[in-house]
């Protein structure tokens, strides 16, 4: 008999296969609750959800957000002429026309909306007679001749130019301040979560297409957040095609390993029951699939078919030993149950320290991944040997599996030569110089985003197209870093503010990465010009109180109803990590000197503070996240192994491929960012899978007795070629990400390529070569101990 016939059942085994009926009762009624529940899921997202909303920018930005309304989630619409400028009646009634579309858009910030045909755009000028001014486009407008110039006069004065209106007069901007939630219409009661790919749609249809068609001489380009996240939800589409492409890739490599039809469907089956039980509970427990959650279903596939394939390479193997197909499961689980308990929980515990980062999106990631983790416990663990008892494997597989076990693998026995006294010690060194390598080119890694406009999206994409024009026509960036000065009510107009504000205008000009600022000042200022015949002299702050007064009151919109709250607005060359980390860092440095009783300097808001935010905590948690799944991971496998180079010999190729991923990711441009820091704790939840399922056996063997040698030989022959398969057909399943719209899934579909097959190279390669130095065959403890 062999070692694992010996073995007595577990109470667990005779539950399962004593009730083998009643098991797949369950789970069928399971599967009819959750299937409905997964047909449910929509795509969803939210601005809250992709901001770190405990760190202190965030918290300072939400609780101001009623003062700062045209500085949070924002669209902007670009309206461009394609001959001609904007000064012509045909422009100027289509831009009036879309005003008015935009408008009416559910969930657009009605009363902050502006643009040219906003009353609340206004000129202002200086007369003989004192101050004069208006709307930029007069109630007396009609299209005239006459009007038209009146309308270059106005916007000439209005100072917009840069701002609403291009550089070169051939486009100008629709401001469109959004709401997260908004009362229903048909119920005022009820609140709507703003639907951003709804939203964007409108946009497109009837923004885009509608008007472009109707006046061929006009071009829209849009941008904002909601557009973008708009943009990503449709690439869901791809993604999913992605997913059935994965499937089919699959099947076929299933079906050449196995041999057998009936265990490939099986295995398929039950994975893809798995994917649509995690989709099931995601929306029981009340989320949604978002961009960057969607690569949770092609975790689960891809775990799921990673123990499907060890289960069925078992099941095969005990065929060997009996022609009863329930005996054979029976055996496999016996075997592999507890391996593979250990690797799913490994991969739970790995997948629960991404609930340290403090970003929704992330900690959806690791609620959707670990809740997948735990379906495919009972699907591939339980359901799949349970299926099998009854379907059975082809003969044809058995007798594939029978003259396996017993000719000689010349592949195999050239591989164990990795456990050879002479060759470990050289892949020992190999490690270390890549250890040495990866840390060194690593340093080059940065935080954030690396490149302008969306990384998230192709550089040819629309929306980056859409960035570019606005970016190359208009003086005010996209990129917004937005400073909060604090005073007591009627505060804001002292002078020692007024003053306090122009000197860190003043700081923030001068730093590099800084195109402009612009605050209550920046109008004081004019207005004082103003009021003594424009004199360029007068161009400065007075000390006089009244005239203080006077200047402001132009400056409507630059400060909050009691005036204890003034924006500072600073518009960046780029929202890179590099341009940030300087911009804030000048900024923190001002604030800490010149914050004192009655005068508060408070960072930050606009896109740029929230990126830096986001950035910072990604900073602050990444060491502190990787040291956590290592630690979990480590400990799970301690606590089954009960050995520390056993847990050592699993982890350190581990290690080596976190370290080279991180070089990776340097020398291909990738920051590490909300979209690619969830990957580099997954690549380690899922790769230690290997590791174990080959430790485990590994052990096996080298308690008969066998040199550790002969032990590997084996080992690689009854697991190996499972774990090799599992590697290449998983990152085979992933690399058609490269080919996705999406940049971010294109950047992950590659590192979890390079770390599916490196986490299998690690096993194989270098886990037998520490083994030769830290195993003791005489001190091992089992890990499949009698219940």
């Amino acid at each position: 008999m062999t070692q694992h016939q010996q073995k007595p059942a577990s109470v667990l085994e005779r539950l399962v296969f004593n009730n083998r009926p009643a098991v797949i009762l369950i789970c069928l009624l399971i599967s009819v609750f959750l299937f409905y529940q997964a047909a449910q899921v929509r795509p969803s997202t939210s601005f809250e959800k992709m901001i770190p909303l405990g760190h202190s920018y965030i918290q300072n930005m939400l609780a101001h957000r009623d003062d700062l309304a045209n500085l949070g989630n924002t669209v902007r619409i670009s309206v461009a002429a394609k001959d001609g400028d904007i000064f012509s009646q045909e422009y100027m009634e289509t831009l009036r026309q879309i005003h008015d579309e935009v408008f009416y858009i559910q969930g657009v910030d009605r009363s902050n909306m502006k643009s040219l045909w906003s009353p609340s755009v206004r000129w202002t000028e200086v007369t003989e007679q004192g101050f004069a001014g208006g709307e930029v486009i007069p109630q007396t407008y009609d299209g005239s001749g006459e009007s038209l110039e009146e309308l270059r006069n106005n916007v000439l004065k209005s100072g917009q130019v840069g701002r609403l209106v291009a550089n070169n007069f051939k486009s100008s901007i629709i401001d469109v301040p959004l709401m997260e939630s908004y009362s229903d219409p048909e119920d005022r009661s009820k609140q709507i979560t703003l639907d951003y790919q709804k939203f964007s749609h409108e946009l497109e249809e009837k923004i885009r297409d509608k008007y472009e068609a109707q006046n061929p001489n006009v071009e829209i380009h849009i941008i904002g957040f909601a557009k973008k996240v708009g943009d990503l939800i449709d690439g869901l589409v791809g993604v999913a095609l992605f997913f059935f492409v994965a499937i089919g890739i699959t099947l076929v490599l299933l079906l050449w390993f196995t041999r057998c039809l009936k265990s490939t469907v099986a295995v398929v089956v039950t994975t893809l029951i798995a994917v649509a039980w995690q989709l099931g509970l995601l929306h029981t427990l009340g989320f949604g699939l978002d961009p960057y959650s969607m690569l949770v279903p092609f975790l689960v596939f891809a775990i799921g078919i990673s123990h499907g394939v060890q289960k069925i390479n078992g099941i095969a193997m005990a065929s060997g030993e009996t022609d009863d197909p329930l005996i054979a499961a029976r055996l496999a689980f016996r075997q592999l149950f507890v391996p593979g308990m250990v690797a799913l929980a490994s991969d739970a515990v790995g997948f629960v320290t991404l609930l340290l980062i403090d970003i929704g999106v992330i900690r959806e990631l690791a609620i959707g991944a670990s809740l997948g983790v735990a379906v495919i416990i009972l699907t591939n663990l339980i359901l799949l040997p349970v299926a099998i008892s009854y379907l059975g494997i082809s003969q044809r597989s058995v007798k594939h599996a029978r003259e396996e076990a017993s000719r000689e693998h010349p592949f195999w026995r050239l591989l164990s030569h990795f456990a050879n006294p002479v060759v470990a010690p050289i892949s020992i060194v190999i490690a270390l110089i890549a250890v040495g390598g990866g840390l060194w080119y690593g340093q080059n890694l940065k935080i954030g985003d690396l490149d302008q406009g969306a990384p998230e999206l192709r550089p040819d994409s629309r929306y980056n197209q859409d960035n570019d024009f606005v970016i190359n026509n208009y003086s005010t960036s996209s990129d917004v870093l937005v400073i909060m000065v604090k005073t007591a009510p009627e505060g804001c107009a002292h002078y020692d503010t007024l003053a306090a504000m122009d000197e860190l205008m003043w700081k923030m000009e001068n730093t590099a990465g800084v195109q402009s600022a612009v605050s209550m000042v920046t109008v004081a200022r004019q207005s004082i010009k103003g009021m003594n015949e424009g004199s360029l002299k007068w161009e400065t702050l007075s000390r006089n109180q009244f005239v203080l007064n006077n200047s402001i009151a132009r400056a409507e919109g630059m400060y909050n109803s009691d005036c204890s709250l003034a924006p500072v607005l600073v518009f960046l060359n780029d929202h890179k990590a590099e341009t940030l980390e300087h911009v804030v860092a000048a900024a923190s440095e001002f604030a800490e000197a010149n914050n004192r009783e009655g005068l508060e300097f408070v960072l930050a808001a606009g896109n740029a503070g929230i990126e830096a935010a986001t950035n910072e905590v990604i900073a602050s948690s990444e060491t502190t996240m990787l040291i956590a799944v290592y630690a979990a991971v480590s400990f799970m496998c301690l606590l089954t192994f009960r050995s520390v180079a056993a847990t050592l010999c699993i982890i350190l190729p581990l290690v080596l491929t976190s370290i080279l991923g991180n070089a990776l990711m340097a020398y291909m441009g990738i920051g590490v960012k909300v979209a690619t820091l969830p990957v580099i704790a997954l690549g380690v939840g899922i790769g230690v899978d290997y590791g174990i399922y080959i430790y485990s056996r590994l052990e096996t063997y080298l308690r008969q007795g066998m040199t550790l040698q002969e032990a590997y030989y084996q080992t690689l022959k009854s697991t190996g070629k499972a774990v090799m398969f599992t590697g290449v057909c998983l990152a085979i399943g992933v690399f058609t990400w490269v080919f996705s719209a999406i940049k971010f899934q294109a950047d992950m579909g590659l590192m979890l390529t390079f770390m599916f097959l490196w986490n299998m190279v690690g096993a194989i390669w270098l886990l037998p070569a520490l083994a030769r130095f830290l195993i003791k065959p005489q001190k091992l403890v089992s890990v499949t101990a009698p219940a």
